[in-house]
């Protein structure tokens, strides 16, 4: 096996090496975020748009990503803990045995009268959406247990070099996804024909993503095989056996703080369906919350790039600098969309939205504005707690960030004055403006001791012999 790491004295970071090491993952994301906007703009030129549209964005997204959140987390235990075979196989038997379980909560929820329960009374979904969203959720079964193998998979790819493979297995979703977005569209335009007439939106919406989602698990699981043959298996054992207590202490944080992120779906979902403009708000939710992701995608990349390089000669300085002008770029990009024709552009012409949701969905893009910058910043602040083993933190953050969104849902539950998609874009970024905040608080106290780190590094170079 070629050995590609080196014994050189590792060098200092510059500009060049962050770009080079964040454009890559950005591209990943990216690619995995134009999956919303894609999807949404088929469905939007098919019958109905705004049932399916809400169907899609308030109850079956919503739902699937909370039952998913315990596993969502695999990728960065795989990564971190898949150091020898026996850690493998453990790790393997866990997912496994997760995947199973969440499954099986996702069948109950949809195939069974759990289902009113959790979308008529706890979400409180109008009624125009609830059969719909059903279907949606029966043909999102196979989404949990690929989300689960994929994730445990890509872990050992990144963890042996192969990160690349993660980004073909990327475009390998798209292209599933486009394959029966593009069946269920010429079907809708009749250029196509089939016996049952065309199908309606929620339905090619639906079996687009999951269809998405298993192709890009079943060429993880073949794509990793010759890793674990030829690397895996060869790898010597770690000084210290992965036990449960040790996998516990460690992903229980990571799982809490995925399962905190998700519950602000269906808390929105619940929240905009008890608003003004119910369905027009839950319609444009999910056109609009995909359009800014395309933005967001850019600051999550960033997080992998501060783990990586943060050791490195002369970091701290350069990470922080990038981190603020790419949070600002990203903010500002929004700025020029809002502020000109582009933002109708892109609802009205690529999003096909009607009319009337085209224009709440543009003036929308003002609330949103501070979103992307914000993602980038808490990237960076929670690099520098992971990096120092202080995930805690990174737990209450989101804890503050659900109190303060919950809050101001609330807020515009009770005033019921404002339109809903406006309300829940205000809680999310005043949400997130909260967690930047506490990420920042926790985390300063280490910056600023690699900062004085890196400065009496600089003093010794230069001082005189």
């Amino acid at each position: 096996m070629k050995k590609t790491e080196n014994n050189n004295p590792p060098t200092s970071v510059s500009m060049g090496h962050i770009v080079q090491s964040w454009w890559p993952l950005a591209m990943s994301w990216l690619f995995m975020a134009a999956e919303g906007p894609m999807m949404n703009a088929v469905v939007a030129r098919m019958a109905n748009p705004e049932i399916h549209l809400a169907a899609w964005g308030g109850v079956v997204i919503a739902l699937s990503l909370i039952i998913e959140a315990p596993i969502i987390m695999l990728l960065s235990a795989s990564t971190a803990l898949s150091k020898d075979w026996d850690s493998f196989v453990k790790l393997r038997r866990f997912m496994m045995s997760a995947g199973a379980i969440l499954t099986v909560i996702h069948v109950l929820i949809a195939f069974t009268p759990l289902y009113d329960i959790v979308v008529v009374d706890v979400i409180g979904a109008p009624a125009e959406i609830v059969q719909p969203a059903r279907i949606g959720l029966m043909i999102m079964t196979p989404w949990t247990w690929a989300i689960a193998y994929r994730r445990f998979n890509q872990g050992v790819l990144i963890r042996f070099g192969h990160s690349r493979a993660v980004s073909v297995g990327t475009v390998i979703r798209l292209s599933a996804d486009g394959l029966v977005l593009g069946f269920g569209y010429l079907v809708e335009i009749g250029a196509l024909s089939i016996p049952s007439g065309p199908i309606p939106g929620i339905i090619v919406a639906t079996s687009a993503i999951a269809t998405g989602v298993v192709s890009e698990a079943v060429y993880a699981g073949l794509r990793v095989r010759p890793v674990l043959r030829d690397q895996l298996k060869e790898a010597p054992p770690t000084d210290e056996p992965l036990t449960l207590p040790i996998f516990l202490a460690f992903y229980t944080p990571l799982a809490m703080t995925s399962l905190l992120n998700m519950l602000i779906q269906p808390l929105i979902s619940a929240a905009l369906s008890r608003m003004p403009a119910a369905i027009e708000s839950l319609a444009a939710w999910s056109v609009v919350s995909g359009f800014i992701f395309l933005f967001r995608s850019l600051g999550y990349a960033y997080n992998e790039v501060v783990i990586a390089l943060l050791e490195k000669p002369k970091a701290v300085s350069k990470l922080r600098r990038f981190a603020i002008g790419l949070s600002l770029s990203t903010s500002l990009l929004l700025l020029v969309i809002a502020a000109t024709p582009l933002g109708a552009f892109w609802f009205e012409q690529i999003s096909a939205l009607p009319p009337h949701l085209s224009i709440i969905a543009s003036a929308s893009l003002w609330v949103a504005l501070p979103i992307p910058g914000l993602n980038v910043l808490m990237s960076w602040y929670q690099g520098i707690l992971v990096h120092n083993r202080r995930t805690r933190a990174i737990s209450e953050a989101m804890a503050i960030f659900l109190l303060i969104a919950g809050g101001i849902l609330l807020g515009g539950v009770l005033w019921g004055n404002i339109t809903g998609l406006y309300v829940g874009l205000a809680a999310f970024g005043i949400g997130m403006l909260g967690q930047t905040a506490w990420l920042w608080r926790r985390s300063r106290s280490k910056i600023q001791d690699m900062r004085r780190q890196e400065s009496q590094a600089c003093c010794r170079c230069v001082s005189p012999r």
